[in-house]
């Protein structure tokens, strides 16, 4: 392999890769160019770990003339046959190369290698990314050159372990950050701390329709329960939620023990708020149905839940607030207050959905007007609509 292109390629990597736009395309980029300078690679493997709760790591897998493809894999892959069997293991496990000409003897104890000598591939190398911080990512790198990799081939790919590591781990911190700051603080308050909104008081107006949730007879709940099974029916409870609010435009801002709060942002885009609302009621029915359809067996009883949500629109402040160096990304306002109140007024009223007068206006959805309740820190009574497939 030409010592001076090798060069060219490592500092390619320290420059971080520039001329690549996404990972998988660095991934091609590094092939085609290791290609061109000489080195025989038929399939080569990038295995990166990752901090996220469903997802133990990525995967990136490229051959000749093919796009790069990705996929992920989940917690429970560590115990799988798959990888227990492969020397991927190896190389996570004890942080090591692992190389082996796929024909030869020791070879056959992984099942991965009979895949790939039926690809005609002679030779196999599975090299450590080490990082900074101890943590291990993988490569593997495979040819058909009769004979394998060649001593001058095989130092080549192990001098460029090294720049590679660096900038997997760089572009590894980036995407846990905003992976952590999504799951945590939602996907449009983690881009706007990532993009630098992280000052106290630092907050922004936007129009939305506002969701708060809870659990009916939660206090009750939780005093007759063991801890473990109340948080096994708090994520279910959630499940339910979540994924419609999400499927629907929304954001969910806060947990607050069986609480949750969401927002659906109302842009300029929308043109009026009827559309955004829709979905928001389109999601609040189908929590229903999933929180009415949830059940969970506690010895020989089955448990069956209710919940009740309150929907408004209105304007809310959206940032930082808190004290000294601990912050919170979340909103306030007066409409989040009277959302809060309509929610306890929904409990009172054995209802499930219910909404304010100014909601109930704009989303047409077969209300019935409720009522006209006096709210704790407003001045003015507040109609109360709830939906006429209700009782």
């Amino acid at each position: 392999m030409n010592p001076t292109e090798l060069q060219n390629l490592i500092d390619w990597l320290i420059d971080g890769a520039r001329s690549a736009t996404s990972p998988p395309r660095m991934v091609a980029d590094l092939c085609e160019r290791l290609v061109q300078a000489g080195l025989p690679l038929w399939r080569v493997g990038l295995f990166v770990r990752t901090l996220h709760p469903d997802v133990l790591g990525r995967n990136f897998i490229w051959r000749p003339g093919a796009e790069v493809v990705t996929g992920s894999a989940d917690h429970d892959f560590l115990d799988s046959p798959e990888f227990i069997n492969s020397p991927l293991a190896i190389v996570f496990g004890e942080g090591r190369e692992v190389r082996h000409r796929v024909r030869d003897p020791g070879a056959r104890r992984f099942p991965f290698f009979d895949d790939m000598c039926a690809e005609g591939v002679t030779d196999y190398v599975a090299l450590p990314l080490l990082c900074t911080d101890g943590s291990v990512h993988a490569s593997s790198w495979t040819t058909k050159q009769p004979g394998g990799f060649n001593d001058e081939q095989l130092n080549a790919l192990r001098s460029l372990v090294r720049p590679l590591a660096r900038l997997v781990e760089i572009v590894t911190l980036r995407r846990t950050a905003s992976i952590l700051l999504d799951t945590y603080v939602g996907n449009r308050a983690g881009e706007k701390i990532l993009g630098g909104q992280i000052r106290r008081g630092h907050t922004d107006t936007m129009d939305a329709a506002i969701w708060l949730s809870d659990l009916r007879g939660f206090t009750a709940l939780s005093d007759r329960l063991p801890a473990e099974t109340v948080v096994d029916i708090l994520n279910l409870y959630f499940d339910c939620q979540v994924s419609a609010i999400r499927a629907h435009g929304g954001e969910v801002l806060k947990f607050m023990g069986d609480g949750l709060l969401a927002v659906f942002p109302i842009s300029e885009a929308d043109g009026n708020s009827q559309q955004v609302c829709s979905r928001v009621l389109e999601a609040a029915r189908e929590s229903r149905t999933s929180v009415a359809a949830m059940n969970y067996p506690i010895g020989e009883a089955v448990e069956r839940f209710r919940f009740g949500v309150a929907l408004h629109v209105g304007k809310i402040l959206y940032g930082n607030i808190g004290g000294g160096n601990r912050l919170d990304f979340t909103c306030i306002g007066p409409a989040v207050n009277l959302a809060a109140r309509l929610e306890k007024i929904a409990g009172r009223l054995s209802r499930t959905i219910v909404a304010s007068e100014g909601f109930a206006g704009i989303c047409s959805g077969g209300w019935a007007e409720l009522g006209e309740f006096p709210i704790a820190g407003f001045s003015k009574a507040e109609r109360v609509y709830g939906l006429t497939d209700e009782t």
